[in-house]
């Protein structure tokens, strides 16, 4: 509910103000009414070559929308990796949440420069996805701290999500031996990873690649998303990759998983934030960056393997 004072000629209100970056188009139009009907003002500040200083001349912001563009776009937007980078040190100094809504061209770059966990990214959202992480973002800080209700002021679907990478978690670290996972330095790129070996039992990146070809199968004979299981497939790209000795950007974490990338996104982070992947500076392009398991996510899921070939079979 708004309320408002006229003094002269300047309103003052108690709307909660948003700088909304991003090209004059019909989505900049539909930004716009969502985070009014959220009760929210925009102020309009388009493209992003001036999009940092324009943030660093603001006296009072709330949150930050960037629409970084369509699906078409092939991942040249001059000034999004500065203007992501501002908005994370902004996130993590407590200052205000960002949505960036992205193509999947920009993914990497997004993943780079933006893993606060006050920075939602949003790839090829539909009107609910933006919706809702703009009403998040509008959410008084105040009240989600203070909440004291079974939900703690997350969404449901955040809160399962977070229940369930809890459960990968300690399952792997039970797998692994150890008491829980934390994030650990990944193995040097200069170090050859063999293929493991477990009590009676070798495992090599084939039989895991024919793991995600079964599961894939599934797809054929019934609706994808009644086994939909991103961690999961994650993880188990993941394995392959290491077994490879090849290192896996995020935009293709997010194909490995199955789902669409604005949920891939979601779990990567979390699966970071539980120490279960870790994330790798690319040292040849310094817009992007790798993620790998976990030493111990990845002693846990060589147990599981090794486990399941001493029943005779790979379980997809």
């Amino acid at each position: 509910m708004q309320s408002s004072v006229q003094q002269g000629p300047i309103l003052y209100d108690d709307a909660r103000s948003v700088l909304l970056f991003g090209a004059r188009n019909a989505r900049s139009v539909a930004l716009r009414q969502i985070v009014q009907e959220l009760g929210g003002r925009v102020i309009e500040a388009n493209g992003f070559t001036d999009a940092v200083e324009r943030l660093d001349a603001q006296i009072a912001i709330d949150a930050v929308v960037v629409d970084a563009g369509d699906g078409d776009g092939d991942g040249d937007a001059p000034g999004f990796d500065a203007l992501v980078a501002r908005l994370n040190r902004a996130a993590q100094a407590g200052d205000y949440p960002s949505v960036i809504i992205l193509p999947p061209a920009l993914i990497d770059v997004a993943a780079k420069e933006g893993w606060h966990a006050d920075i939602a990214l949003l790839c090829d959202p539909d009107p609910f996805e933006q919706a809702a992480a703009i009403g998040t973002a509008l959410a008084e800080r105040e009240m989600v701290l203070n909440d004291i209700s079974a939900d703690g002021g997350n969404p449901p679907r955040l809160r399962q999500l977070s229940e369930e990478v809890s459960r990968i978690a300690r399952v792997l670290a039970t797998m692994s031996g150890d008491e829980q996972l934390g994030v650990l330095t990944a193995p040097r790129p200069d170090v050859p990873v063999p293929a493991r070996r477990g009590s009676d039992a070798i495992i090599d990146a084939m039989q895991v690649r024919a793991m995600i070809r079964a599961r894939r199968l599934r797809e054929l004979y019934f609706p994808a998303d009644l086994f939909a299981d991103p961690a999961w497939d994650m993880l188990l790209d993941l394995m392959a990759a290491r077994l490879e000795r090849r290192q896996v950007a995020v935009s293709s974490l997010c194909i490995a998983a199955a789902v669409p990338p604005t949920t891939a996104l979601r779990w990567i982070k979390l699966l970071t934030d539980q120490g279960i992947l870790i994330r790798i500076a690319d040292p040849t392009d310094g817009r992007r960056v790798f993620i790998e398991l976990a030493e111990a996510a990845a002693e846990g899921m060589m147990n599981y393997l090794a486990a399941a070939q001493r029943l005779a079979t790979i379980a997809p």
